[in-house]
């Protein structure tokens, strides 16, 4: 993975007239610094295309392995109608998940764990194998698919609140991957059976009194969770074992402080309605 984001760069760097706005190392390491220290960062590429962006993503990943690990997989993000028209989207966006994020259900951590912390409803899929590199639908799609693993993303928005916050500067940031709560795996047995659950599900995720924040039926996110992998797949993105994708928010996004001391996010429909959870000390 690093090598690929490496030659990312290097592409960029021998092709100044496609890649004009890809951040400079001044730039990147700026950002870094923000990033690090939990304060707001300047925006990064504004103006520039989405190829920019990515450009600037993956420089950003290289510069953030010492401190977030390896890159493991990919997220998808504004996978909903609502959130691409909040930003002026017309598809979601890309970015990348790192080893050092992932908690396991029930951490506890402090909070702020970033200059703009969130919380949001989510779900990972683990990927088999790089057949998921030619299925074409989600039934098709699943029988590379290991497991689901119902996932609170707890992102950053991080881009200080007079910066422009656009698909290519959100992108270029690395679409706001901080930290995100793992629950354990639900194997993928009859792919038919998963695909029409994962659309037909509720997920609901609620605060520590047990008030509602979201609730949402699994088609939400692009019809079906699953074509979160479809579209970052259409997008160059090319899958090997184990990796792990995000698929996206559910519902709107909350500061902490709406979870009154931690969140809860339960997948009726799915096998054992398992849940997912994660507790706050300000």
């Amino acid at each position: 993975m690093l090598k690929l984001l490496l030659a990312a760069c290097a592409i960029a760097l021998t092709a100044p007239a496609a890649w004009a706005a890809c951040a400079t190392d001044a730039e990147i390491a700026a950002f870094v610094d923000s990033y690090t220290a939990k304060t707001p960062a300047q925006a990064l590429s504004p103006g520039g295309s989405m190829a920019d962006a990515l450009c600037t993503q993956a420089k950003i990943a290289v510069a953030l392995e010492p401190h977030m690990g390896p890159v493991i997989g990919y997220k998808a993000g504004l996978t909903s109608k609502p959130a691409q028209e909040r930003f002026g989207a017309t598809e979601p966006v890309r970015g990348l998940l790192y080893q050092n994020m992932m908690l396991q259900d029930g951490a506890t951590l402090d909070a702020p764990w970033g200059a703009i912390p969130m919380v949001e409803a989510d779900l990972v899929l683990v990927v088999a194998d790089a057949g998921l590199n030619s299925a074409a639908t989600p039934e098709e799609a699943l029988a590379h698919i290991s497991a689901i693993r119902p996932f609170i993303e707890l992102p950053d928005l991080t881009l200080a609140k007079d910066q422009p916050f656009t698909p290519e500067t959100i992108t270029a940031m690395g679409v706001g991957t901080r930290l995100g709560v793992l629950s354990e795996p639900v194997p993928v047995e009859d792919t038919a059976e998963m695909a029409r659950m994962l659309e037909e599900m509720t997920v609901t995720m609620r605060d520590a009194a047990g008030g509602v924040l979201v609730q949402a039926p699994g088609r939400a996110v692009l019809g079906n969770p699953v074509n979160a992998a479809l579209w970052l797949r259409s997008k160059g993105v090319e899958f090997k074992p184990g990796d792990l994708i995000s698929v996206g928010s559910f519902g709107p996004l909350f500061p902490p402080q709406a979870g009154k001391g931690g969140v809860s996010v339960t997948y009726e429909g799915l096998p054992g309605n398992p849940v997912v959870q994660v507790f706050f000390k300000e």
